[in-house]
């Protein structure tokens, strides 16, 4: 009668060793059989799109679940709609992300009616590159300076309210008197560029990346001339076209110059919305910190010929602190200059 006493025992003992192997099975990462969305404030074709797909290409591997990544356009109001749709609409636990402008704190700071959103609530997951938008002229307009435009009327193209395509000619025509004479609604700069071509316009603006991967005919051919650049000091590249900060009459105008210029460190980032939990946020970063450092991230981004400045998130937040934390004088006097 021993014999089974024993045998109840050992199963006795077999099943607590047993349940907490059981309870300690991990449990299936968030993201797993998940999407992510990254969500682009500009149409296809220029250097928002190019880094957001090329993001969503890649970052998924580097995250726990290997979720989906999905890239999709969502232009209007100067990448505007995106942002409000981020901070207003878009899930907030990790699987809506999106590209936008990177003055959208600057234009949340300046008074943009568009502005639906506070910037420093939205969380930046990382940089990609730094962002160098460039103005150009096509060969045959009149207009071929920052000089010239001061003394002739010149079309260029806009896209939207809240990208430097607009902000910056206005602000160069309220503080050195150039004549640029703005048509806005042009989604992004791709049908910017394209009206260019057409000469329903004299001149437009991309990104540097953008022109530079996609226009490369346009620059062997001489089509266009690029007469001024937004970053605050000339890239290595374009050594003969003057940088918004050498601009302004005054200190104060070139300190309203200098802040958007300063929008070239945000660059091409990755954000999401607020209150994405801490943990998830986490595991987006240390997966958007693995990407950059990827192999075949950096092959693609060499075979793009484009540049790779990365940031981790918390540091590009940091630069968003700082651009809301602009100066009274000078935010001011930039308000003044936009009529604001």
């Amino acid at each position: 009668m021993a014999q089974p006493a024993i045998s109840r025992a050992l199963l006795a003992v077999a099943a607590l060793l047993i349940t907490p192997l059981a309870h300690a099975q991990p449990a299936e990462p968030f993201f797993a059989r998940k999407t992510v969305n990254i969500y682009i404030g500009y149409t296809a074709g220029g250097s928002y799109d190019l880094y957001a797909r090329l993001i969503a290409r890649h970052l998924g591997k580097h995250i726990p679940g290997n979720p989906s990544v999905v890239a999709q356009n969502m232009p209007g109001a100067g990448s505007m709609k995106a942002a409000n749709y981020l901070y207003q609409v878009a899930p907030r636990d990790g699987t809506a992300l999106g590209v936008v402008v990177e003055a959208a704190a600057l234009e949340q700071v300046l008074g943009n009616s568009a502005v639906q959103y506070d910037a420093a609530k939205f969380l930046y997951i990382g940089r990609v590159a730094t962002s160098n938008n460039i103005f150009m002229q096509w060969h045959t307009s009149k207009v071929q300076t920052i000089e010239d435009a001061q003394k002739t009327e010149t079309i260029i193209a806009g896209t939207g309210p809240g990208s430097l395509a607009e902000t910056v000619p206005r602000l160069l025509n309220a503080i050195i008197g150039t004549k640029f004479k703005l048509i806005s609604g042009f989604p992004a700069s791709t049908e910017a560029m394209l009206a260019m071509e057409r000469r329903e316009v004299d001149g437009a603006s991309s990104s540097w990346a953008a022109v530079k991967v996609g226009k490369q005919a346009w620059l062997r051919e001489k089509k266009i001339h690029i007469y001024l650049q937004s970053q605050p000091e000339r890239h290595p590249d374009l050594p003969n076209a003057p940088s918004l900060t050498e601009y302004g009459n005054s200190p104060e105008d070139r300190q309203v110059t200098a802040l958007y210029a300063s929008g070239s460190g945000v660059g091409r980032s990755l954000l999401g919305p607020p209150d994405i939990p801490a943990d998830r946020l986490k595991i987006l970063r240390d997966a958007f910190n693995a990407m950059v450092k990827d192999p075949d991230f950096i092959a693609d981004i060499k075979k793009l010929d484009v540049e790779l400045e990365p940031l981790p998130g918390e540091r590009v937040q940091e630069l968003i602190t700082r651009t809301l934390a602009v100066p009274a004088s000078v935010r001011e006097r930039a308000k003044v200059a936009f009529g604001r």
